[in-house]
């Protein structure tokens, strides 16, 4: 199976808000659970790995409802 770009989960995200399971969730029903992920300094992440990495990278800002979204001032476009 070939790796998506984390770019894509973040696109998703634009325009709406998560908490960390619903993200999961959303994560799961667009591109399924075995999808893998790689950005520009990880690679072979699972669904999990990827939600951390993307915490730990602050693409997520906080939302009205205690939730989270994407903070797309910290997208790179390439």
């Amino acid at each position: 199976m070939e790796q998506l770009h984390a770019h894509e989960v973040l696109h998703m995200m634009e325009g709406n808000s998560y908490t960390e399971s619903s993200l999961k969730e959303a994560i799961i029903q667009k591109f399924g659970k075995e999808q893998r992920f790689y950005a520009c300094s990880a690679e072979n992440m699972d669904l999990d790995e990827l939600v951390e990495f993307l915490k730990n990278k602050g693409k997520f800002m906080a939302a009205d409802n205690d939730g989270f979204t994407v903070d797309v001032t910290k997208v790179c476009n390439h």
